[in-house]
């Protein structure tokens, strides 16, 4: 623990010193303060908005959508992906569909899907659980490919049948890699979350940082902004705590 706090220091640093230059240019005019309010000033909102609680009820909409949409896309994708990595004709018949659907962007989809779909929460969830979804199916199909044939052989040896070996020797020997694409889907789901609500204008952080910006109203901007970057980090903090548990031998040693 005193490692990891000693390894954050020079990087808390440097955002305090990107906090203090904000600040000065804000005071000193070099960059107008319409666009970029002082730091100090933006603090006083976000000191506002956290003791009133202004900030819960959007908050708590946003992360339900996105935890749920990135549920259904991990369990998804891990399920779909050790079917096709370990077996070849599932991977045969569904891989040309998953290469096309994969490389369109998703955000591309949200005007479509907000016909069919309509403006509330199942569109949400639809968009951002395909877009997390991806990230893990490959990750998964590659990991349980890269399995090392070896241990394979050594569970059939043993007697175990193909559920046996799949959950005992596959799934903990890929799990570092299909770890790897959940982390990359988490961010993914993130973005397309605050997207989604930015286009629906059906609440969440999305349509209040979109509401503030049309109203010029930058402090309180910058303010949600700050928030949605303190989300974003807390559930990267929360994936690594989680990651280390589940992977606990693939854990780098502190240095």
């Amino acid at each position: 623990m005193n490692a990891r706090l000693i390894n954050a220091v020079p990087g808390a640093a440097v955002v305090a010193l990107a906090l203090a230059a904000l600040e000065v240019a804000g005071r000193t005019g070099l960059i107008k303060a319409a666009i970029m309010p002082p730091t100090s000033e933006i603090a006083r909102v976000l000191w506002r908005l956290l003791s009133t609680g202004a900030f819960v009820d959007p908050m708590v909409q946003t992360l339900t959508i996105l935890f749920v949409a990135y549920a259904i896309a991990c369990l998804a994708g891990i399920a779909l992906g050790v079917a096709m990595g370990w077996f070849r004709p599932i991977s045969g018949l569904l891989e040309p569909l998953v290469e096309i659907l994969r490389t369109i962007p998703k955000p591309v989809l949200l005007p479509p899907l907000m016909l069919f779909l309509g403006l509330g929460d199942p569109m949400k969830l639809f968009i951002v659980a395909l877009a997390a979804f991806f990230p893990v199916l490959i990750n998964t199909v590659q990991a349980v490919r890269a399995v090392d044939p070896v241990q394979i052989d050594t569970a059939r040896t043993f007697g175990h049948g193909t559920v046996a070996t799949l959950t005992r020797v596959v799934l903990p020997a890929s799990a570092p890699l299909i770890l790897a694409g959940m982390r990359v889907s988490l961010g993914i789901a993130l973005v397309l979350v605050v997207l989604a609500e930015m286009m629906a204008g059906t609440g969440g952080l999305g349509q209040i940082i979109l509401d503030t910006e049309h109203s010029f109203k930058a402090r309180e901007t910058f303010a949600w902004l700050v928030i949605l970057a303190v989300v974003g980090f807390a559930l990267a903090m929360l994936f690594d705590w989680m990651e280390r548990r589940i992977a606990f031998w693939n854990a780098p040693r502190q240095q």
